[in-house]
């Protein structure tokens, strides 16, 4: 998805905890269209620090912790904010010894906590400008469908949606758009941990697929968007759950919408 918004002239600035991978990507697209800053997003304490000091154009989390940004202060001009962090790992409860609750929270911490902070870090300069701006996010069909090996990472993308969903409403009638992209499995080393990486790369629709659909949808300004299947199901099948909880949602905002204005 980096290269992607470099490729249709976007200016990107990677942030990532692998200097290594910031460089490469630097050095393929050239300085005047990217740059890279250094950052772990499970360092939540830092997160205000970070943003007031760092963040334009595109804020893109492509692995674990990798981000697209740039910085407020030296590039104010900053109009969108790509979340797409990300970790997996399985969890078996059924044999609680080997639960690592300290790896269980971590995940939670990088896929949604660390999501929560950097927008209540972000929104103040959004908010302040006159152009439109817009937050986007990597979500997962698992936010409605448990993948039940995965507890901890279903857990934090039902978490996630939910407030994006929350956050849209709030920010319904400001310059601020939300987006979601939520994609069936993508072929990326995400799955690496529990598949293997021969196997894991192989998971998933290819990545130029998954960005051309995502893209698409983007551009078209589409407010959900779903790259892939789903395991199990068909994208029909899938929509008409999203369609139910959509309207379901829909009607809620009204009912309190209509409590807070009496």
């Amino acid at each position: 998805m980096a290269d992607h918004f470099s490729f249709h002239g976007v200016k990107v600035t990677a942030v990532g905890r692998r200097q290594e991978r910031l460089d490469e990507f630097c050095a393929q697209h050239g300085n005047e269209k990217a740059s890279g800053i250094a950052f772990d997003i499970e360092k939540l304490d830092e997160i205000p620090a970070f943003v007031e000091k760092c963040v334009n154009g595109t804020l893109l989390m492509r692995t674990a912790r990798l981000t697209l940004s740039s910085t407020f202060k030296t590039h104010p001009d900053i109009d969108c904010v790509f979340l797409n962090a990300a970790t997996q790992a399985r969890f078996d409860f059924s044999k609680p010894e080997t639960v690592d609750l300290g790896a269980l929270q971590s995940q939670i911490t990088i896929n949604f906590n660390s999501q929560v902070a950097l927008v209540h870090a972000m929104l103040p300069h959004l908010l302040s400008r006159s152009s439109p701006t817009g937050l986007i996010f990597t979500g997962s069909p698992i936010s409605l469908i448990p993948v039940f090996p995965m507890p901890a990472y279903g857990a934090s993308k039902a978490a996630l949606e939910s407030f994006v969903l929350s956050l849209r409403e709030q920010l319904r009638d400001t310059n601020v758009t939300v987006q979601q992209i939520s994609p069936g499995p993508v072929q990326t080393e995400l799955h690496d941990a529990h598949a293997g990486k021969e196997a894991g790369r192989k998971f998933g629709m290819p990545m130029e697929d998954f960005v051309k659909e995502s893209w698409v949808g983007l551009v078209d300004r589409e407010e959900d968007i779903y790259p892939g299947c789903v395991g199990g199901s068909t994208k029909e099948q899938f929509l008409k759950l999203v369609k139910l909880r959509d309207e379901a949602s829909g009607r809620m905002s009204t009912l309190l919408r209509s409590m807070w204005t009496k």
